[in-house]
């Protein structure tokens, strides 16, 4: 079951409404007790719908749990699609120059605490979650895998588990290696990234921090499944196939 609603990020775009969604698993009807895990998911419109999708392709996220079966509660919002890089300005913790996209003003901090101390807490508030950091997790892709790499840093009082799928490192790389290298984590953190193989040629550089990155997560002892897709792609139909990849990092047991 998938519920819908518009929320506003005052803090972002004043009054502007955008669509939040939320994926609630079968059982959650018929076990009225039960109480579930939370992934928080950026790019919202790209996660359930085709037909929301900005390219008319969808992540098929329910279409995976609803046959997997899995335990989980997904929780989701709608980008900033202005064309004045809204998109990239929310969904980067630093500012930064590109020769594409010129300069832009960081707000990924603004994003994150909306999505912690608003989003989350409504969710936590109308639905059957686990709210402890042990349970809640967080996933992107490009812009969003980036943020969810910071969130789960940053943050990391409140995620225990992210998925960075093509994250845009190149945004900040040696910022981002500084706060990965100095970040006060619990022992149990855990952290899926991958890139595909056919993007990694996108962005100057993009091979060493990857693997720089990756090299500095495990001399830190962190729990790191990092991958090079074999013919992966920049798209949502490229992600879509990693979906059990970096689902069986979040359900790890540590028991």
């Amino acid at each position: 079951m998938i519920k819908t609603w518009n929320v506003t990020i005052p803090v972002l775009t004043g009054k502007e409404q955008r669509k939040a969604y939320l994926y609630l698993p079968e059982s959650y009807d018929w076990e009225p007790e039960r109480r579930y895990p939370v992934l928080y998911m950026f790019d919202g419109h790209n996660v359930f719908f085709d037909s929301h999708a900005t390219y008319g392709k969808s992540w098929g996220m329910k279409e995976y749990l609803d046959r997997t079966a899995q335990p989980l509660i997904v929780a989701a919002v709608e980008c900033n699609h202005s064309p004045d890089n809204g998109r990239l300005r929310e969904y980067s913790p630093y500012s930064f120059e590109d020769p594409y996209f010129g300069a832009v003003t960081g707000q990924g901090i603004e994003t994150m605490e909306w999505l912690i101390h608003t989003f989350k807490e409504d969710i936590d508030r109308r639905f059957r979650t686990i709210p402890g950091r042990e349970h809640t997790f967080i996933a992107g892709s490009s812009m969003g895998g980036l943020m969810s790499f910071y969130a789960l840093f940053a943050y990391n009082e409140v995620f225990s588990r992210a998925a960075a799928l093509s994250p845009s490192l190149w945004v900040a790389p040696r910022r981002l290696e500084h706060m990965a290298r100095q970040a006060k984590l619990d022992p149990v953190t855990v952290l899926y990234m991958d890139y595909g193989s056919r993007e990694l040629a996108g962005h100057r550089g993009m091979t060493e921090h990857f693997s720089r990155m990756t090299g500095l997560l495990m001399r830190r002892q962190l729990f790191v499944e990092s991958r090079i897709v074999p013919e992966g792609e920049h798209c949502e139909a490229s992600w879509e196939q990693q979906i059990p990849f970096f689902m069986n990092t979040f359900f790890y047991d540590f028991s």
